[in-house]
């Protein structure tokens, strides 16, 4: 309880701080317009219409009934200007601008994971629980670095850093956002969603945040956090995860990799006074780093194909998400060529423009399912997973029996004809046997 009373005062004074600041500029203005604040509204107001009253009221009178008015609208402008000063403040904690991001591509999963008629109200919905949990997990993430962030040019003018706010009113801030995130997802979505949410915010704020002063692989396990937005909206229109959301999931991890390699690269000198460990101040030529963009730009490439195989989009969308892929490859071997600041922030301007127009291709570009035909999916795929092992001397048997039976059987499916296709017969014996007798095996 001294705890919550403790955040409580240190929200309550963050909240006054801000206020005396926005007064104390209205009283100055006011003070250089001629007007003074000093006296209480409500006595010059009283003392006005005593005057009126006695026939004594003239040009004095009216003249300090008109500062009151003033100076009371002076006094609410500046508590308006407060709360406004506030909300600017939760903005920047909650990094409004990344969690917009996180959203689109949230509302992107939704809509290509929705059936023929998208339930825009459930979408709005999922908007909102997923930019809470977002706005949470920023404002964690400000709360574990502020000493790094004051250290920073990009980041010294933040709430923590500048003092603006206490980082008992930040965490009090992230525990509501979270709280209320996982709420709206689990109450308006389902609970897969809802989960996927709160997994997501520990991965942030628990383990990329930390690992990003220990191991350049931070960069990589905050690929997997950006990925994992779009399988909250497929989950949440769906009602289920399926392998269709592994393609902009996918798409998204490929993605962040030259993005943020390249944002890393313009910025390393900062990155190196705020003690992060990235990949760019290892790198003294950029040639690795630059190596690395054009290998996940290529990966980008299948992935609209993949997606039109498995019956996720359109053949059309496949070669739309090539040519996106080409361009962004093709900005990457640029930069490998000639690595610098120049092309570093070419290839951060096309990952900017592929993300957007991969999304928007994607949702014109989808194939909907409805819920029967999701049930038959679903239906044949537990089926497919819990067939019995019935000739224990077939290899082929006793690998579907083990531990991995029901991950090799998810690869077997497509797109992967690389792997041998599923067996028809649930075993060798009832395979030989021919169909009149499969019946009498499945008794046994």
């Amino acid at each position: 309880m001294r705890g919550i009373s403790r955040v409580l005062s240190s929200v309550l004074r963050d909240a006054e701080a801000i206020g005396r600041l926005q007064i104390s500029i209205g009283e100055a203005a006011v003070s250089r317009s001629g007007f003074s604040s000093a006296p209480s509204a409500a006595a010059q107001c009283i003392r006005a219409e005593q005057a009126v009253v006695s026939g004594t009221a003239g040009s004095s009178a009216a003249a300090s009934t008109s500062s009151t008015l003033r100076s009371a609208g002076t006094a609410s402008t500046s508590g308006r200007a407060s709360g406004v000063a506030l909300v600017q403040v939760y903005k920047q904690l909650a990094k409004h601008r990344l969690s917009a991001l996180v959203v689109s591509t949230a509302a992107a999963g939704f809509v290509a994971g929705s059936d023929e008629a998208i339930d825009w109200a459930k979408l709005g919905w999922t908007s909102l629980g997923t930019f809470a949990c977002a706005a949470s997990a920023n404002a964690l993430n400000q709360v574990y670095e502020v000493v790094n962030d004051a250290r920073m040019e990009r980041t010294k003018r933040r709430p923590l850093p500048t003092g603006r706010l206490s980082r008992g009113h930040a965490l009090l801030f992230a525990g509501l956002a979270g709280c209320a995130g996982i709420y709206i997802l689990a109450i308006q979505a389902n609970g897969t969603a809802a989960a996927l949410g709160a997994a997501n915010i520990g991965l942030y704020a628990a383990v990329y945040t930390p690992l990003k002063v220990v191991s350049v692989a931070n960069t990589w396990v905050g690929a997997v956090v950006g990925a994992i937005p779009p399988l909250m909206g497929w989950a949440a229109a769906a009602g289920q995860l399926e392998l269709g959301a592994g393609v902009l999931a996918a798409a998204l991890y490929f993605w962040q990799l030259p993005h943020f390699l390249s944002l890393s690269w313009l910025y390393k000198r900062d990155y190196a006074r705020g003690g992060y460990r990235m990949m760019s101040l290892l790198d003294a030529t950029g040639r690795r780093t630059a190596a690395c963009c054009l290998r996940n730009s290529l990966y980008l490439m299948p992935i609209g194909a993949v997606g039109a195989l498995m019956g996720v989009t359109t053949p059309l969308f496949g070669f739309e998400a090539a040519v996106l892929s080409g361009v962004l490859a093709m900005t990457s071997a640029t930069f490998l060529q000639n690595p610098g600041p120049t092309a570093a922030k070419r290839l951060f301007r096309a990952s900017l423009l592929f993300l957007p127009l991969f999304m928007l291709g994607m949702g014109v570009h989808r194939i909907p399912q409805t819920q029967e035909q999701r049930a038959v999916q679903q239906a044949m795929m537990q089926a497919r997973l819990k067939l019995p092992a019935r000739a224990r001397n077939d290899p082929t048997e006793r690998l579907s029996s083990s531990s991995h039976g029901a991950f090799l059987g998810a690869l077997a499916a497509a797109p992967f004809p690389f792997l041998p296709l599923p067996l028809r017969c649930p075993s060798k014996v009832s395979c030989e046997a021919g169909p009149e007798m499969e019946g009498n095996i499945e008794d046994r």
